[in-house]
């Protein structure tokens, strides 16, 4: 890895020859297996050096660092998000004990109300679960207590959230809509004021009034471009980056795909929903397959996992929340005006240009796996050359 970030032999010996060198080059080569650019590790590796000097790592081997003693030793926060990355690989850092929630038993209750009773899915239990004491931590009360909530601290909570603009309006509509599920259940539970539910409101919304955002398919192909190459890093990303792409995969749906899913005799491929846990076959097309075939053979580490996608370097686990800076990483080093830099934006190229090539609304859901066609029909504002061209006509003799 030194050797590759550095050109000069003086540079390569001494980050060989400095303290902790095996550390180094395991959290190193772990940032580039997410896809940390080359030019970035370069910064990265004197710094590295530095953190082992100022909190003493080597001569207090055993030596447990603060949070506190982070923040007095480091000024800029990216260089303080680093030494904290850094010490939690060493297993260096401070372990935080995460505070119980004083919701916690009616959040439990809730959450076996939607399980056992409502039959939800996993991903709506466990987004309930981790969303609601959070958004019930927003409205400043204390004790565990439901029953002094009223209807305007909530409206107050979610109109402050829209104010700040940190979140979409469309995403705090989502949150009020939680809200109100939580708050049914406590009403039949006498937790809170009766029809306290039915007083929560959302943001108001225009129907499709956002437009979705992603890379245009020439940007798409400049993209695959930067994985051509033999470096294994490449050979995996352009797998990965062709099944967002060409079929519109979810993050989650990648992160699950199997050895198994890949028929091969048949030239297909089965996806399981992020949304509906039902699944998809593809047909496997020969771009897609020649990529995900070299990969498995010339690159993927014997391991026991049966996820497709792993780390390329030990220790060797399924990717899972590092495919999203990988697909950012490499979206971003194109220097792309993008609202978003995630797999979704690739997603959205991939609706984009099905719509260009003539697909229906309904083939272009039923491709992306969409339940709900209004989930689709956003897509008809992307195709702005043709709604020009149907506003540019002629009108002839018409008085």
């Amino acid at each position: 890895m030194f050797d590759q970030l550095f050109e000069t032999p003086f540079a390569v010996r001494r980050h060989f020859a400095g303290p902790l060198a095996k550390e180094r080059l395991a959290f190193l080569s772990k940032l580039a297996d997410r896809g940390i650019s080359h030019k970035t590790l370069r910064g990265y590796a004197p710094k590295l050096l530095v953190f082992i000097d100022t909190f003493a790592l080597v001569s207090r081997p055993k030596r447990i660092i603060t949070r506190d003693e982070i923040n007095r030793k480091t000024g800029d926060h990216r260089v303080r998000s680093l030494v904290t990355r850094w010490l939690r690989f060493l297993d260096r850092l401070e372990h935080r004990s995460v505070p119980v929630s004083p919701y916690a038993a009616k959040i439990k209750a809730f959450t076996d109300y939607m399980e056992r009773e409502r039959g939800l899915s996993p991903v709506t239990v466990r987004n309930r679960r981790w969303l609601i004491p959070r958004l019930l931590g927003r409205l400043g009360r204390s004790g565990g207590s439901l029953r002094e909530i009223t209807p305007q601290q909530i409206d107050e909570s979610l109109q402050a959230t829209v104010r700040q603009g940190d979140y979409a309006r469309t995403t705090i509509q989502n949150w009020a809509g939680e809200l109100r599920a939580f708050f049914r259940y406590a009403e039949t539970q006498g937790w809170c004021r009766p029809g306290l539910a039915a007083c929560i409101r959302g943001p108001r919304l225009f129907a499709q009034s956002s437009l979705p955002t992603g890379p245009s398919w020439d940007e798409v192909r400049r993209l695959l471009a930067l994985t051509e190459g033999d470096r294994p890093v490449d050979i995996r990303d352009r797998a990965i980056l062709l099944l967002l792409a060409i079929y519109g995969l979810r993050a989650g749906e990648v992160n699950r795909l199997r050895l198994e899913d890949f028929n091969w005799e048949r030239e297909l491929f089965t996806v399981t929903s992020s949304k509906t846990q039902r699944p998809r076959t593809y047909p496997l097309i020969r771009s897609v397959g020649d990529a995900v075939l070299r990969y498995v053979r010339e690159v993927r580490p014997r391991s026991p996992h049966r996820e497709l996608f792993l780390t390329l370097l030990a220790p060797i686990r399924p990717l899972r929340g590092a495919l999203g800076a990988i697909v950012a990483t490499r979206l971003r080093s194109l220097n792309l005006s993008l609202r978003h830099y995630g797999p979704h934006a690739l997603r959205h190229a991939c609706a984009a240009r099905l719509l260009a090539e003539g697909l229906s609304l309904k083939e272009i859901g039923d491709h992306l796996g969409h339940v709900d066609p209004e989930a689709t029909r956003i897509y008809a504002k992307v195709d702005l050359v043709g709604l020009r061209q149907v506003a540019d006509f002629e009108l002839g003799d018409l008085p």
